[in-house]
C-alpha cells in the first residue's frame, strides 16, 4: 500500500490571538471527529504534552504547529494504528539562524527532509527521543517510506499541501491484518 490512507483528514487554522494553540488543535480534531474525548497525557511523566488520544472513537490523531498556524491528521485506525504530523514554516527566522546542519547526521537537511523525519518520528511513538540522525527517509512526494532503529516495519508517508508558506508531512504505522 503506498500514498495516504484513504481515511485521512487534515486540517488546520490561524490560531486567533488570546486563544491557546492546543485549543485551536483540539476543536480542528473535533470537527474532524464530532464528539471526541481528547487526551494528551505524557506515559513518561504524566504531563499534558503527550501525543493527542481520542478516547472512544475508532480514530488517531496527530497535531503540529507552524507559525500562527495549527494543524491536525486523522485517520481510521481499521487503516493505520498510529499518524504523525509534522509542518513547519518556509521561512522561519529563528530556524533558518540556527540552522539545520547536522541536524540528520550527514544528509542535506532542508526543511521538507525535517518534516518527514518529524513526522515519522512521531507515528513510530517515540518522538526525539530517537536521534533524527537516525531515521532513513526514501521515496517521493506522492510515497515514501522511512525505517527508525528499534522499529521492525517501516512507516508509510506523504507530502500535504498546507497552508501557504507551510510545508507539511504525514507518517503512518500502517494496521495489521
Amino acid at each position: 500500500m503506498t500514498g495516504a490512507p484513504a481515511s485521512l483528514r487534515v486540517a488546520w487554522r490561524r490560531v486567533p490571538d488570546g486563544v491557546a494553540r492546543r485549543t485551536a488543535a483540539w476543536e480542528l480534531i473535533r470537527d474532524l471527529v464530532p464528539g471526541a474525548v481528547l487526551s494528551n497525557r505524557c506515559a513518561r511523566c504524566g504531563g499534558d504534552h503527550g501525543p493527542v488520544r481520542i478516547a472512544g472513537a475508532e480514530f488517531e490523531a496527530s497535531v503540529t504547529y507552524a507559525g500562527d498556524h495549527a494543524v491536525v491528521a486523522v485517520v481510521s485506525r481499521a487503516e493505520a494504528e498510529a499518524v504523525g504530523i509534522d509542518a513547519e514554516l518556509v521561512d522561519d527566522r529563528q530556524r533558518d539562524a540556527a540552522g539545520l546542519a547536522g541536524v540528520l547526521g550527514e544528509r542535506p537537511a532542508d526543511v521538507r527532509a525535517w518534516t518527514r523525519v518529524e513526522a515519522t518520528l512521531k507515528a513510530d511513538g517515540r518522538g526525539l527521543r530517537i536521534d533524527p540522525a537516525l531515521v532513513d527517509v526514501v521515496g517521493t512526494a506522492a510515497s515514501w517510506t522511512a525505517r527508525v532503529p528499534g522499529r521492525a516495519a517501516a512507516l508509510s508517508g506523504v507530502d500535504l499541501d498546507g497552508p501557504p508558506g507551510v510545508v507539511l508531512s504525514a507518517a503512518f504505522a500502517r494496521a495489521s491484518g
